[in-house]
C-alpha cells in the first residue's frame, strides 16, 4: 500500500495532466510498405520499447499494440496509470482499452484525469472500447463515461483503422 505521502503526490499528479511529454515513434516507410503490401512486409519486430519521459504524463507508443498510444501518468519514476487509445479523424471515434491504474494509487483520480485529458485533446470524438467492461469496473466506468460522446461503450474498430 502506498503511503500517504504517496497517495498526496498521486493526487497532485491527477490535477496536472497538461504537463505532458510527447514521443512519436513514427516509422513511416515502415507503415508505407506495410499498407501498400496489405500486411505482408513491414511487420514490427517484437514489442515496441516506448522512451521513459521525464514528465509527469506521457503520451508514446504503446508498448503492447501496435499501431496504438498509451497515455500515461509517471510517479516518482514509475508509470503508475496507464490507458492504450486510437483515434479515426475521419469518422470522428475513439477507442481506449485497458486503462490500468496500480492497485495503491487507484481512487485518486489519475483515469479519471488521463481519460479527460485525451477528450480535451481529441474534442470532437466518440469515445469507445472494444471488449466489455468487466463487473467490477462498471462503477468506474459509469463515473467516467457521464456526458462522454460514445459513453465509452464496447464499438468495433471502423474499416479505416488498419488491424495489426
Amino acid at each position: 500500500m502506498a503511503n500517504e505521502e504517496h497517495r498526496q503526490a498521486a493526487l497532485c499528479l491527477s490535477g496536472q495532466p497538461s504537463e505532458l511529454g510527447r514521443s512519436y515513434g513514427l516509422e513511416p516507410l515502415r507503415l508505407y510498405l506495410h499498407r501498400i503490401t496489405c500486411g505482408r512486409l513491414g511487420q514490427p519486430k517484437g514489442w515496441p520499447d516506448p522512451p521513459q519521459l521525464n514528465t509527469p504524463w506521457q503520451d508514446t507508443i504503446s508498448p503492447t499494440r501496435s499501431g496504438w498510444r498509451q497515455r500515461a501518468a509517471n510517479l516518482y519514476g514509475e508509470t503508475v496509470f496507464g490507458v492504450d487509445y486510437k483515434v479515426c479523424r475521419r469518422c470522428k471515434l475513439a477507442w481506449v482499452e485497458e486503462p490500468h491504474t496500480e492497485p495503491e494509487y487507484q481512487r485518486c483520480g489519475l483515469a479519471k484525469a488521463g481519460l479527460a485529458a485525451l477528450r480535451t485533446d481529441f474534442p470532437q470524438m466518440a469515445w469507445h472500447t472494444l471488449g466489455g467492461h468487466f463487473s467490477d469496473a462498471q462503477v468506474f466506468w459509469s463515473s467516467v463515461s457521464a456526458g462522454v460522446r460514445g459513453g465509452y461503450e464496447q464499438r468495433d474498430l471502423c474499416p479505416h483503422i488498419v488491424r495489426y
